[in-house]
């Protein structure tokens, strides 16, 4: 087991404070100047400096630098020379103490050191709180470097995932675009305004085949619904259980269009059967009421679920209309700037069922439907690929630092030399 010391923050580093630049400081040439908007986004446009500045307040490629106020995190600096903007701390570890264990001890401890912060409205950290703000950290140099570059090598993979999922979100963006736009032809392909015919229309241009229609039109043909959850007397709050049918609000609706029924309120098999016209079935698709608008999510399977109060449900036959279809498009431009447009409430909007009944949207046979459908579906369950992996690493690495952080796992024998084969 590695031998650790107890110390301040303090001794383990040199904090030093940025520059105070003043607004005539500022120039168009120069070294480009750090503040916190350039840490936190690396297209972030700089000012510059032509002047100087104290040594110490330079930061070079591999410096470590440390947000110390509003938003408290660490980032080691790759993007060329530049100087330090106040605020900030330049930290220049001791020579006993390795520069990357030092980030990760501090980044561990963060959430602990935050609680001693100042300032109720706008947190930041203080020389103080370095000095009375202890930490655990290896008495050898190495042990510490080991550490490092175990936690680095899981960061790498983080990086690496956050890239791809980048990635596929801009790929899905495009592709559900076009096919919200041009949809797909006969033989599978997008439509292409040079090879397809296309019309105007209220919703603009759309392809010949398509028509523009409201969704009350599409509801009132093929018998189906568009209803609120129980209000008032249909459900009170004491019939709400710790177990039992979930009741879905909009806080249950996320923005990638899936249900999270975890926080959900929930009352008893027996009250639900009263309530059975607001349980979900296949092909349902549930809106946010109030709040992010645009949040809904299509039903896939027998949901154990009742649209609640805060939410709206629409019912139509799977032969005509496709929940992920109505879904998708509902979350398009075209669709979000009618709701837009024409939301009630003066400080919360709010959806109501004569909003989404005069909701235009483009018509197509059930058959084009089903083809876009399953080309977006696939790019997103690779998104969901990419971000399960996101949940693991993050978890792996919060589990390292809990273990390598504070001894619990040892590092030597990684330090031991391996025995060569004979």
């Amino acid at each position: 087991m590695e031998s650790f010391d107890r110390v301040a923050l303090i001794v383990l580093a040199d904090f030093v404070n940025g520059y105070a630049f003043k607004p005539e400081d500022i120039t168009e040439q120069g070294l480009p100047i750090i503040r916190i908007e350039q840490l936190k986004d690396s297209n972030a446009p700089f000012d510059f400096y032509h002047g100087k500045v104290p040594p110490e307040n330079y930061i070079e490629n591999d410096d470590l630098i440390f947000s110390w106020s509003a938003s408290l995190f660490l980032q080691i600096w790759t993007r060329g020379r530049a100087v330090l903007n106040q605020h900030l701390f330049k930290v220049i570890p001791k020579p006993n103490v390795d520069k990357l264990f030092l980030k990760y001890c501090i980044e561990f401890n963060l959430p602990v050191l935050t609680k001693s912060a100042h300032g109720s409205t706008m947190q930041h950290i203080t020389r103080r709180e370095l000095e009375r703000f202890f930490v655990s950290i290896p008495k050898k140099k190495d042990v510490q470097s080991k550490i490092a570059e175990v936690l680095s090598t899981v960061d790498r993979a983080i990086e690496q995932t956050e890239v791809q999922i980048a990635k596929y979100h801009r790929i899905k963006t495009g592709l559900m675009h076009d096919l919200l736009t041009r949809g797909i032809d006969d033989h599978g392909q997008l439509r292409d305004p040079a090879t397809h015919k296309f019309k105007n229309s209220p919703l603009g241009f759309i392809p010949d085949e398509w028509e523009s229609v409201t969704l009350g039109e599409i509801v009132a043909k093929s018998g189906g619904t568009i209803q609120t959850g129980p209000f008032g007397s249909q459900l009170h709050a004491y019939e709400y259980t710790s177990e039992g049918i979930a009741v879905i609000m909009p806080q249950d609706i996320k923005n990638d269009g899936h249900l999270d029924l975890n926080g959900a309120a929930k009352i008893s098999e027996n009250r639900a059967n009263d309530l059975r016209r607001h349980r979900l079935k296949p092909n349902d698709v549930i809106f946010a009421r109030r709040g992010d608008l645009s949040r809904c999510a299509a039903i896939h399977t027998e949901n154990d679920g009742i649209c609640g109060s805060g939410c709206l449900l629409v019912r139509i036959p799977n032969e005509v209309l496709l929940g992920d279809w109505l879904s998708a498009i509902y979350k398009h431009d075209k669709c979000q700037r009618q709701i837009a447009m024409r939301a009630v409430g003066s400080t919360m909007v709010n959806l109501n069922t004569g909003l989404v009944a005069a909701l235009l949207l483009p018509k197509l046979n059930i058959q084009e439907q089903k083809a876009i459908v399953n080309s977006f579906r696939f790019i997103t369950e690779l998104c969901q690929v990419e971000e399960a992996v996101y949940q693991n690493l993050t978890k792996l690495k919060t589990g390292l630092m809990q273990d390598l952080l504070t001894g619990k796992v040892s590092v030597e024998p990684l330090l031991e030399p391996q025995n060569e084969d004979r």
